[in-house]
């Protein structure tokens, strides 16, 4: 192989590796963004059904849910919100899951996991083995498992 040969394929080799690194930066920043709007929004959602719980004295319907969330920012990203007040109790603990989204990540360094909203309002992300343990202690019997949404590890 002469000079001019290795010159080009050594630039090749070169190009392809820029190319593969610019694509896996750009997937992984893409779902941290996605992760960092589904957060913000359920915040929003969060904030909502706590002025809600003020006013009224108990969680909203889910109805209500579903009527305010195409009015949050990012609400988009969220993706399908499962929300658990029918199976909340008057004196649950203020750390009981009242919603939650799974937000699975696509050839990413991020793990897949959930978007947790607390009954306290705080918002969280739990790494999908953390929610099924977690969810496996909140979950009534009546309430059924979420199907295929998390594999116990």
């Amino acid at each position: 192989m002469n000079r001019r040969q290795r010159a080009v394929l050594i630039e090749s080799v070169l190009v392809l590796a820029a190319t593969v690194a610019a694509v896996v930066g750009m997937t992984n920043l893409k779902d941290y963004i996605n992760r960092s709007e589904a957060m913000r929004a359920m915040t929003q959602l969060g904030q909502r059904v706590l002025e809600y719980r003020r006013q009224h004295g108990s969680l909203p319907p889910e109805l209500f849910i579903n009527s305010i969330k195409g009015d949050l920012e990012g609400a988009v990203r969220m993706g399908n919100v499962r929300y658990r007040a029918l199976h909340i109790g008057p004196g649950a603990p203020a750390d009981t899951i009242l919603a939650y989204s799974l937000k699975k990540h696509s050839f990413s360094f991020l793990q897949d996991g959930y978007v947790v909203l607390r009954l306290d309002g705080k918002v969280e992300w739990l790494p999908t083995s953390q929610f099924a343990t977690l969810f496996a202690t909140q979950r009534v019997p009546m309430e059924a498992e979420p199907r295929g949404e998390y594999s116990h590890k």
